[in-house]
Parts: structure tokens; C-alpha cells; sequence
């Protein structure tokens, strides 16, 4: 009965936020809720619930204060040299920029925290995508595909858990693994080339001139009509590749290539006299960036504890002012609230899920149904059953609860364990959507995506990566 209520509260939340019947952090409270008083465990929500809320407030508080740091960072201009070297490098070709997007995710991921990835990736993504009017899904679906097949770095998480729960050295699982993860990485910058042609059918190629122009245009005819210039307008150029509303244009959101409105923050971190700019301690900036993001990967303190001193830094020097200081938290509040809001809400799905056994019992029946004929061929299962269970549930749950089990039948037909750990690894790029990764909502948040957008758009294509680098793996006999 578990097994089917579970399957059932996770069907009912991904569908009602891909209709969008509800809004994420509704359906994470609200749904799970209505599942515990149907399992009959309804007395014991508030312990769920704070038992999920203790473990995501590190979490949480890591977000609030690093959304505030890579906030001002991009304020006071530490990434406009980013932007304006990748624009004037892709000349405003869609397709350049989407694949861009993949190579900054993949390089970033190399300090193997999601969260961080995604940050600087839309920090300096966003305004090209906002000012040439792209498709937001098309840049967080393909960085969080570039983060997910990167996840599997040693020191990025699933790779250690799986090394912990085989007792087996995690550089064993991983370097076998490289050619397979390579030729995954490889797709995902293929699939962002198709996808990147697929935008400047829609869009055309611009130049920075054309959408500067287009932009002066635009606002010298609303003037002249009374209307405003404060650059909150709908735009939309035909191009020689078709309109803004192309048939071969991605699913689109609020904020996108179809009619995107072009408010002040598609064209801040492109704007050169902004009044944030602090020119003079760029290099401050940059050091302490630099600094933090070392101090992260070196574990010299709790990531929570380093964004929570770097946010009070980089305010204090860039902002000396009360007021100042005031107004640039005012500025990034509404990105703080969304996310942390969304990482408590997940604490009560996930607090659900496992405080009820849901998870457990999931699990076991998913071991359960596997027929015995599939002994020898276990590694191919677990890599196929890595897609939905590393979606569904936690990666600790997964490689803690799920893993020991399959590789305890895969034993019994002579598949060694540390075929069984590399085949664990291969749903990564799926799992890095989940609406369990508090990441994602950094990714979306920041992005101004809706997670039912995102996650409509995604899965299709990071199911595919999966399955691309689960058969390099078998080809080159590593799993």
C-alpha cells in the first residue's frame, strides 16, 4: 500500500506542476500532507516535517547567502567582462551562446557543488538570453545536463556515496568511467549545438549594434506615442529564420524568446553605467571569489558558514553605507525568498517520503519486480533503474538504501561490485532536475523559469544522456 501511495503522491505533484494546477511550493506542502493523513500517519506530519526541515536548513541558509553574494557580485560588475567577451566572441549567435552556456556549466561544476554552478552560470548567461530575447528553458536545461554528467566528479557526491556504501575506493569507480562520462559531456554539447541552431532558425543572428539599436527604436516609438521607456516592453524582431513564434522554437517561459519583456534585469549586467558598479575593487572582487570558492572545494568550512562571511565582505567593502547595503538586499530579496522557500517546502515532501517508509518500500519493490533471468545483466539494471529512483528520491537514499540491495543480487551472478557502482552513476544528468535537488530551484529561481517549464523541457534530454553514457559504458566494457 506504501509502495502505491508513494508512486501515486509523486505523480500527482509532477503533474499538477507541469499543468500548472499549482504553484511548486504548494504542491511540495500541500500534496504531501494529504498523502500522510491518507497512509493514516497524519498525527505524526510535524515530526516528518521538522525532521526534513533540520536536514535542509544547512542547505537553505547556504542558498540565501550565496544568492546574496553572487547577487552584488553581479551588481557591482564582476561578470560583465564575462558577458561582454562571450558576446562579442558569439557575435550574438544563438547557437554560439547555447553551447557556450554548456562549456561555462561543465567548467564551473569542476568545484562539484550544484548550487554554485548554476549561480555564476546564469549570473553571466541570463542577460545575453533576456537582451537577444532566447529561450530561458533552453539555457537551465542545458546547464543542468552539463552539471549533472560533472556531478559524478569524486568530490561531487554520488561518486563518494556509492565508493561509502560498497566500501570501495571511489577513484576505482571513477577513472574507469571517464571515457563514458566524456562521451555523455560530448553529447550534451551536440545537443546543444541542435538546440542552439534551432533558436537562430527562430531568432536569426544578431550583432550587439542590432539589438542596441532595436532597443533605441523601440523606445523613441513609445515615447512618441506616450508610452513608456523605462525598457519594461514586449519585444519581438522577425528575422530571416522566421518570427518570435517559429514552430521550431523550444517550450518557452514568462521571460523568453516568444515576447519576452525586456525589464532591467535582462540588461543590467550588460549595462556600463550602472550606478552599482565598483570598477575600482574589481580585483578584490575577483580575489575574493576566487578565495571562497578555494576555501569551498578545500572544505575549510562549512559552505553555509563561508557564503554567510563572504556576503557580509563583499556588502560591507562594495556598499559602506547602511542604506546601501539595505537596498541591494531589497534588490536580490525576491530571489532569497523563492528559493529558500522552495528548499523548505521540499523538506516536506522529502520528510514524507521517507518518514512514512515510502521511500523504503519503493525501493523494494522496485528490487522485488526485477526477474531473476536479469542476474547476470544487473549492472544494466541498476543503470536503467538509476533514472527514476535517482529522480524520484534522494541521492543519499539511493546509493545508501537502494544500491546495497542490487548489488547484493547482482553478486549472486558474478557482477562485481564495482560494475554495479559505475552503472549507479549514469542517472546523474536526470537527477540533477529532480524537484528533490534544492540546486535546481537556485537554477530556475535565478533564471526566472517555471519548474514545470524547466522540468517539461528536460527530462526528455537528460533521460537521453543517461542512456547515451550507459551504453559508452557497456561498449568500452566498463559496466
Amino acid at each position: 500500500m506504501l509502495t502505491i501511495l508513494g508512486f501515486a503522491m509523486i505523480a500527482t505533484f509532477l503533474v499538477l506542476i507541469m499543468m500548472k494546477k499549482m504553484s511548486p511550493i504548494a504542491a511540495l506542502v500541500l500534496i504531501p500532507a494529504l498523502f500522510c493523513v491518507f497512509v493514516g500517519k497524519g498525527a505524526k506530519l510535524g515530526d516528518y516535517v521538522l525532521d526534513g526541515v533540520t536536514d535542509l536548513a544547512p542547505t537553505a541558509a547556504m542558498l540565501m547567502f550565496a544568492i546574496v553574494y553572487f547577487g552584488v557580485m553581479i551588481d557591482v560588475g564582476l561578470f560583465d567582462p564575462i558577458v561582454r567577451g562571450i558576446l562579442k566572441f558569439c557575435k550574438a549567435d544563438p547557437m554560439r551562446i547555447v553551447v557556450g552556456t554548456a562549456l561555462l556549466a561543465a567548467i564551473v561544476s569542476l568545484d562539484g557543488d550544484g548550487s554554485t554552478t548554476f549561480m555564476i552560470t546564469v549570473s553571466a548567461m541570463y542577460p545575453l538570453y533576456k537582451r537577444l530575447k532566447m529561450s530561458m528553458v533552453v539555457m537551465t536545461g542545458v546547464a543542468a545536463m552539463a552539471n549533472g554528467v560533472m556531478n559524478t566528479l569524486p568530490w561531487g557526491g554520488p561518486t563518494a556515496r556509492a565508493a561509502t556504501a560498497l566500501k570501495l575506493d571511489a577513484s576505482d569507480i571513477f577513472v574507469p568511467m571517464i571515457p563514458a562520462l566524456l562521451v555523455g559531456l560530448l553529447f550534451v554539447f551536440v545537443l546543444s549545438y541542435v538546440l542552439g541552431v534551432r533558436e537562430r532558425r527562430r531568432l536569426g543572428v544578431l550583432t550587439l549594434d542590432d539589438v542596441l539599436e532595436e532597443e533605441k527604436e523601440t523606445e523613441t516609438v513609445l515615447v512618441g506615442s506616450g508610452g513608456s521607456a523605462d525598457g519594461k516592453v514586449s519585444m519581438r524582431k522577425a528575422t530571416t529564420g522566421g518570427s518570435g513564434s517559429g514552430t521550431d522554437a523550444p517550450e518557452d517561459t514568462a521571460g523568453s524568446g516568444s515576447g519576452a519583456s525586456a525589464d532591467d534585469d535582462g540588461f543590467q549586467g550588460l549595462d556600463p553605467n550602472r550606478p552599482t558598479l565598483r570598477p575600482r575593487l574589481y580585483w578584490f572582487n575577483a580575489l575574493l571569489t576566487v578565495g571562497l570558492l578555494t576555501a569551498m572545494i578545500m572544505e575549510w568550512l562549512p559552505i553555509p558558514v563561508l557564503f554567510l562571511i563572504g556576503a557580509a565582505l563583499v556588502l560591507s567593502v562594495n556598499f559602506p553605507h547602511i542604506p546601501d547595503q539595505k537596498a541591494r538586499l531589497a534588490a536580490h530579496a525576491d530571489n532569497v525568498l523563492n528559493v529558500s522557500g522552495m528548499v523548505f517546502a521540499a523538506a516536506v515532501f522529502t520528510g514524507v517520503l521517507q518518514g512514512t517508509g515510502m521511500v523504503d518500500h519503493m525501493a523494494k519493490w522496485m528490487v522485488d519486480v526485477i526477474p531473476g533471468s536479469m542476474g547476470p545483466h544487473m549492472a544494466l539494471v541498476t543503470g536503467l533503474l538509476s533514472l527514476p529512483l535517482t529522480y524520484f528520491m534522494s541521492n543519499d537514499g539511493f546509493y545508501f538504501g537502494v544500491l546495497p540491495v542490487l548489488a547484493e543480487a547482482g553478486a549472486a551472478h558474478g557482477v562485481t561490485p564495482l560494475e554495479m557502482a559505475r552503472a549507479s552513476l549514469v542517472g546523474q544528468p536526470l537527477h540533477m532536475s529532480s524537484p528533490l535537488v534544492p540546486a535546481v530551484y537556485v537554477l530556475v529561481g535565478m533564471a526566472k523559469v517555471e519548474f514545470g517549464d524547466h522540468t517539461r523541457f528536460v527530462v526528455k534530454w537528460a533521460a537521453l544522456t543517461c542512456l547515451v553514457i550507459l551504453g559508452a559504458g557497456m561498449l568500452f566494457g566498463i559496466i
